[in-house]
């Protein structure tokens, strides 16, 4: 029988009760995030957790991709994916991350979401920042007009375009999958990987877990594979919405806020060690590891 500190309580309950109270703080966390229903989110309201909180996060900086990157290691094919999503310019745009700046965005954020649109309400330096997914898209060169926003994020919800199994067949590259599972990177086929990749890095960017491809990643990568059209701005609003009242969650698109911020004419100072590095960029190491055969982009097992 284990005896107590000096006191008097036993390690091992309040162990437990610790973690039960971290649970607790998790649930409550999950309760302000809203799913792709916008009937049932009209005017919801969601802030940003308290600044000190935000502050502490790390900004992401987006994965660049070099003019002629793709084609020259045969992934032709998959530039044609993020064309057809409208990404191409944003992706091959090497911008600063002006990192106090981005956190102080996130800081003060408030993001709205009505019926048919979305507004994100912030300030920096005194200056007020306000757009909807359409001023959005103008100011990253990236329509907002049309296509899908589809943010499920917690639960295997069925899709309005797809059902949960057939997506993670076709991530997974295996028809005899009986059930909607998370599918890990290592069991997928090179193409998958990759497209994986892409996902985590830029369209929903965040630091760790990239060892399983989650609902959310696995219904984007449908839908690049698949040619369904998203809405990029619109999926870019409800994912900062998502992480901003989260602790766990880091602060995304850093280095593509700086044209929001160049947009409400926010005065921004160089600093070093905000200009993209080589690991920003997309490198041919990362093909070897999604295992590029001979040379080539091993497209044989490819699914659309």
């Amino acid at each position: 029988k284990r005896k107590g500190d000096s006191r008097g309580v036993d390690p091992s309950v309040e162990k437990k009760q610790k973690t039960e109270k971290r649970k607790e703080e998790k649930k409550k966390e999950k309760e302000v995030y809203f799913d792709s229903s916008d009937s049932d989110n009209e005017g919801l309201m969601v802030k940003a957790l308290p600044i000190d909180v935000i502050w502490k996060k790390r900004v992401i900086r987006s994965k660049i991709v070099r003019e002629g990157w793709m084609s020259d290691n045969g992934l032709e094919n998959v530039m044609e994916l993020i064309k057809r999503q409208r990404w191409e310019n944003l992706f091959k745009k090497r911008l600063l991350v002006h990192v106090d700046v981005v956190k102080e965005f996130y800081a003060k954020m408030t993001v709205i979401h009505l019926k048919k649109k979305d507004v994100v309400k912030s300030s920096v330096k005194g200056i007020s920042i306000e757009f909807d997914h359409e001023r959005l898209g103008a100011i990253l060169d990236v329509p907002g007009r049309t296509g899908i926003c589809e943010y499920i994020k917690e639960v295997w919800e069925e899709s309005r375009y797809t059902k949960p199994l057939d997506i993670t067949r076709r991530v997974a590259n295996d028809e005899t999958i009986t059930a909607a599972v998370r599918v890990k990177s290592s069991e997928m086929k090179p193409f998958q990987r990759f497209i994986h990749f892409l996902v985590m890095k830029n369209v929903i960017p965040r630091f760790g877990k990239r060892d399983t491809s989650s609902f959310m990643d696995s219904t984007y990568m449908d839908h690049l594979m698949a040619r369904r059209l998203d809405n990029p701005p619109r999926v870019m609003m409800r994912h900062m919405s998502y992480v901003i009242s989260l602790k766990d969650h880091e602060s995304p698109y850093g280095d593509w806020l700086t044209l929001v911020f160049e947009a409400f004419e926010v005065p921004l100072v160089i600093k070093k060690g905000e200009e993209p590095k080589k690991y920003d960029f997309f490198q041919d190491t990362f093909l070897t590891m999604c295992n590029r055969l001979s040379g080539k982009w091993n497209m044989v097992d490819r699914m659309w």
